[in-house]
């Protein structure tokens, strides 16, 4: 692919929507005060920027590295209200964790989520008896309104059909119900798009290098990129600390004595070739808190996940090897020994949950979102679900309005009194949109194949549209950027120019799937780097 790296930046000029520079981008940030600076580029600082910018407010966000670079792309990859909740009884998390699913997969990103099938097999000995989860999944179903049908419990051949590799011996019964799932990196990146869309001003690979304080209040962040060394600054009304793993890292800048206020978990999870299609999800039960997950996923398939208590630094997590025989071993559970092959692996990867402090096992710790203000004034806010990062950003608005002289309130929007589905960019039927670039996408060159179609239209919705007009602007760009993969160069084009692509890592782990596929080989990195390199 020596010919793209002579493909120059797409669309010059403004008219064209292409992103400002990043010295225009540092330059913007370092001239105006901004009524709130966000510090963090996981998803719950991406939808506060949103919510806030919905508001309002002006807004900055800045992240050391990518967005959604760390643990917002290192989960299992679900929207979902939570089955194991009804264990502790906790009915009503579960009510709005769906309330929140729905609204996400059906209103806000229906071109980002899917719906998907869950088989939770029931094995002779097993910590549960199908009476026990059928009656669960029952529940489970009730309290999302059966939007997407009724649990029940079927026969273990007819479950075997959706999953070929289903182990068979002792399975009494399989449990059904449904949730969603999406890809976590597109999903955070869209949510950033619609964050820019509504006012905000963005930077990734900007690392905090101190705060800045006026009479012992935060008022900003020092900052320096990454990319190229520049060292400049932020000035804002309140700052939040969105920083993740890091929250506690970020405070001890604010006051060196601030006491801990989180505890850290792992989650590892293996990504693996299929051996044969999968229809459905098997949700296996562990313990009596513990369920892993097998769930077929950008046609792959991805086991996971660990939750043991994590002490070391946030930038080591790593999966190990410990980690890989823990989810083998699970997985074999329910899933045949063929389908377990190490020479399977493409990928494995591992995220930290951030759980409120204090003691008790990980894996029964609630995950609960802390919004908690220090000496000087920042805001920090921690914890969550994926499933609720709409709520989240809703809750964090609604406590920057209720803060002691309601210094932001007069200037921003009340929650109550904004659209509380406004979907995010691209939205479309993906169907259609995969349709469209069929018939269309491959005029006046080549067709699309379809399998590009079908990944574009999930991962873009009507943006897709974009990519196709490049790949038919310039034949090159329509060629696969890996032949096993469906993604083209366009694609990498497009991240450069119009989603902060500075990396090779951020398009090949986070903007594309040839990482998690196994194929970002040394050549494609290589031809990557080129381009993003070619953007003047």
């Amino acid at each position: 692919m020596t010919t793209l790296q002579s493909v120059p930046a797409l669309g010059t000029h403004p008219a064209s929507g292409s992103l400002p520079s990043r010295a225009e981008t540092r330059d913007q940030l370092s001239r105006a005060t901004y009524d709130l600076l966000v510090i963090g580029g996981g998803i719950l600082g991406i939808s506060t920027a949103w919510h806030a910018a919905q508001s309002g407010l002006r807004v900055a966000l800045v992240d050391a590295g990518d967005f959604a670079g760390a643990t917002s792309s290192a989960s299992s990859k679900l929207l979902h209200g939570g089955l194991r909740y009804l264990q502790t009884g906790a009915v009503k998390l579960v009510a709005e964790n769906h309330f929140e699913r729905r609204a996400v997969s059906r209103e806000v990103a229906p071109h980002l989520a899917n719906p998907l099938t869950f088989y939770l097999p029931v094995y002779k000995g097993g910590p549960h008896g199908a009476a026990k989860l059928g009656a669960g999944v029952f529940a489970y179903s009730a309290l999302s309104a059966f939007g997407d049908g009724v649990g029940h419990v079927i026969s273990p051949a007819k479950a075997q059909r959706d999953v070929p590799e289903l182990r068979t011996d002792n399975l009494k019964a399989v449990a059904v119900y449904g949730d969603d799932q999406m890809n976590d990196a597109r999903m955070a990146l869209m949510t950033v798009r619609a964050a820019v869309d509504a006012g905000a001003v963005v930077l990734n690979h900007a690392a905090v290098t101190g705060l800045r304080f006026t009479r012992g209040r935060v008022t900003g962040a020092d900052l320096k990129d990454s990319t190229d060394g520049t060292e400049f600054g932020v000035t804002a009304r309140l700052v939040l600390n969105a920083t993740g793993p890091w929250v506690d890292h970020l405070r001890k800048m604010e006051d060196p004595n601030a006491a801990p206020s989180i505890r850290l978990s792992k989650g590892a999870h293996l990504v693996l070739k299929r051996t044969r299609p999968w229809r459905a999800a098997l949700a296996t039960p562990i313990d009596k808190y513990r369920i892993t997950f097998a769930l077929p996923w950008e046609d792959m398939l991805l086991l996971g996940t660990t939750d043991e208590e994590y002490e070391g630094d946030p930038a080591d997590v790593s999966v190990t090897e410990a980690d890989t025989a823990q989810i083998l071993d699970e997985a074999a559970f329910s899933i045949k020994d063929q389908q377990l092959s190490r020479d399977l692996i493409t990928y494995s990867f591992a995220g930290l949950r951030v759980l409120p402090g204090g003691p008790g096992d990980t894996s029964k710790a609630k995950r609960e979102t802390v919004v908690t203000e220090g000496r000087g004034g920042m805001l920090s806010v921690a914890g969550g679900k994926w499933t609720t990062f709409r709520h989240i950003g809703r809750t964090v608005m609604n406590k920057l309005a209720a803060l002691p002289g309601h210094p932001l309130a007069e200037d921003m929007e009340p929650m109550n009194r904004l659209p509380r589905k406004l979907p995010l960019p691209g939205i479309a039927n993906p169907n259609a949109v995969a349709h469209r670039l069929l018939i269309d996408g491959g005029t006046p060159g080549p067709r699309m194949a379809p399998d590009t179609a079908r990944h574009l239209a999930t991962h873009y919705g009507s943006l897709a549209f974009d990519i196709a007009r490049l790949a038919n602007e310039n034949p090159e760009l329509a060629e696969r950027v890996h032949p096993d993969a469906p993604e083209i160069w366009a694609q990498v084009a497009y991240a450069r120019d119009h989603e902060w692509a500075e990396t090779a890592d951020d398009v090949l782990r986070r903007r594309t799937t040839l990482t998690i596929r196994g194929l970002a080989t040394d050549d494609v990195r290589g031809d990557v780097e080129k381009m993003l390199a070619d953007r003047d």
